[in-house]
């Protein structure tokens, strides 16, 4: 009988807010915090190493087979049995969700910053050449921000990822929010579903404030490509303006 059924048999609430409330700046609060570290450390450790890594598959063609294969490889493993894994090395500490969890992210990152920097046409790295940029300078200054928009989207993606795969860790003993769940399954007596229902709903929340604020980071970081919509919106009001007066 799962937690839901069981609250609805005996006639429980959905959501205790008085349990809530005393436990707000308590467990749900360190689940929270957890839940944070073991979310955005992972995303952050990827993507510093898809960056270079990408870098090598996008200059060596050859290679991004192999990497691709690779990585695809590790994100079709079960996380939990990664997690067991590690734990013979690791103990029950972070690092044991952390570095699964990186490895996971590196699936839809690596793919992303390879992409990004192929979608950079010829015709600019050659005109940056032209004008006497060197490759680290054209990297830095020309590609990247140009590729920026795909990998922002590849980031997005890893990061809402795993702000849902880190509750998988709570069956180690490591799983922020995924705490909460387990508290709610094991409870004396039966189900208790307002650490579930607590849990799912800091989970969503968390993974929408985080694509937004992602989102955003985009935006500032390419002015230009809010500046080319911008035009395309005003060339297209002259026209239809045009367009009514001849009729």
């Amino acid at each position: 009988m799962t937690a839901l059924s069981a609250a609805a048999a005996d006639g429980e609430p959905l959501v205790r807010w008085d349990w809530i409330s005393r436990n707000l700046d308590g467990s749900i609060a360190e689940a929270f915090r957890e839940h944070l570290v073991l979310s955005f450390t992972p995303v952050l450790l990827g993507l510093l190493i898809a960056l270079p890594l990408g870098l090598a598959c996008a200059r060596w063609s050859r290679l991004y087979p192999v990497v691709l294969a690779a990585t695809s490889v590790l994100y079709a493993v079960p996380a939990i049995g990664l997690f067991v894994i590690f734990v013979a090395f690791t103990q029950l500490t972070y690092t044991t969700v952390i570095v699964p969890l990186a490895l996971y992210t590196l699936s839809v990152l690596v793919p992303s910053v390879v992409d990004g920097l192929r979608s950079v046409p010829d015709h600019v790295r050659q005109s940056a050449e032209a004008m006497g940029y060197r490759p680290l300078r054209r990297l830095l200054g020309v590609e990247l921000p140009i590729a920026l928009p795909v990998v922002m989207a590849g980031l997005r993606v890893a990061t809402v990822a795993n702000i849902s795969l880190v509750s998988v860790g709570a069956l180690i003993g490591i799983g922020g929010l995924g705490q909460l769940m387990v508290t709610g399954m094991k409870w004396p007596g039966g189900g208790f579903t307002t650490p579930i229902v607590v849990a799912i709903v800091l989970i969503i929340l968390l993974a929408l404030v985080a694509d937004l604020l992602l989102l955003l980071v985009q935006r500032l970081l390419t002015p230009w490509a809010r500046a080319g919509r911008g035009g395309g919106r005003a060339a297209r009001r002259a026209a239809a303006a045009k367009g009514g007066g001849a009729a």
